[in-house]
């Protein structure tokens, strides 16, 4: 990218900054966070998976800053001896991968059946849509609880312990669809009203070539935003399920995990365990939504008027 071309977007970037700094704020603490879990690895002091660094000499050790607390352990421990910090930074980064992972699944399937809705119309458009409506009755938690017991009736623990990343992915991935399908078939409604797309028609273009020329970019701004919306709702989603003992295993450390694990310690005075895990979780849970508001602000023209 030359400077000329990056002159704009520094430009977009700064207005945005000046114009909402509690966005820019989340946006900032977003990364920062992000880029600490990717990074988990490289900074982390300790590998939470490598059960022989444990020491159970070291479990519910209280935070560097606190009295009895060790400075190897800056968070604290558990009641494995593991490191906190390093736990935290890979349990967000197993979060925000099954959100994302989960999400792309959610886009996959209900943005093309939108977009047919939406622009076939008909009986396609009353069977998908009634088909959404089913699925939006009926609870994300319920459904992920049921399909996750049959897994580890079927199949044991082990092997839900060994699988739990991808069948969580698949499982709200599976159960939240109908939000991006029927976001993708309101706004392909309103664009397929629209004169470019009868000229189009009328010219002899094809409805494929319609749908993906004319109509796909279009409505790409409000997809962005329900995107975000959903990463949160599929973090918080594993959470609340490795909460309740269905998601992963305490050996693969999430936010959900993390949280569980020091649970039944709060009440013995040991709250860092779960605290700041849970401050670590509802820190993402508001960066995300607070971001996803600002770019509906951002991307809807009637907001920006």
């Amino acid at each position: 990218m030359s400077v000329r071309n990056s002159r704009p977007a520094l430009a977009a970037i700064r207005a945005f900054a000046l114009d909402r700094p509690g966005s820019a704020l989340a946006a900032m603490l977003l990364g920062v966070i992000a880029l600490a879990a990717l990074a988990a690895p490289l900074i982390a002091p300790q590998n939470p998976f490598d059960l022989a660094s444990f020491d159970v000499l070291d479990a519910e050790l209280p935070p560097s800053w606190l009295k009895g607390g060790s400075d190897r352990f800056l968070l604290g421990a558990d009641s494995q001896g593991r490191d906190l910090f390093s736990a935290i930074l890979y349990g967000t980064r197993i979060s925000l991968t099954v959100g994302v992972l989960a999400v792309a699944i959610q886009a996959a399937i209900g943005i093309p059946l939108g977009l047919v809705a939406g622009y076939v119309g008909g009986r396609v458009d009353s069977l998908i849509a009634r088909v959404a409506d089913v699925q939006l009755s009926l609870s994300t938690l319920m459904l992920a609880i049921v399909a996750l017991a049959l897994v580890r009736a079927g199949l044991g623990g082990d092997t839900l312990g060994r699988l739990a990343v991808p069948l969580l992915v698949l499982v709200i991935g599976l159960a939240e669809w109908p939000t991006f399908a029927r976001t993708a078939r309101a706004a392909t409604q309103v664009e397929a009203a629209k004169e470019h797309v009868r000229a189009g028609r009328a010219l002899g273009a094809s409805s494929a070539a319609i749908v993906r020329r004319h109509i796909l970019p279009n409505i790409l701004s409000p997809l962005i935003v329900v995107a975000t919306t959903q990463i949160a709702g599929a973090i918080m989603a594993e959470a609340a399920l490795s909460f309740l003992g269905l998601g992963l295993p305490v050996t693969q450390p999430s936010l959900g995990t993390l949280i569980r694990s020091g649970y039944d310690l709060i009440f013995a005075g040991i709250w860092w365990v779960t605290v700041i895990p849970g401050l670590t979780l509802v820190g993402v849970l508001v960066a995300v939504n607070v971001l996803g508001d600002a770019l509906r602000d951002a991307l809807d023209p009637r907001l920006a008027r």
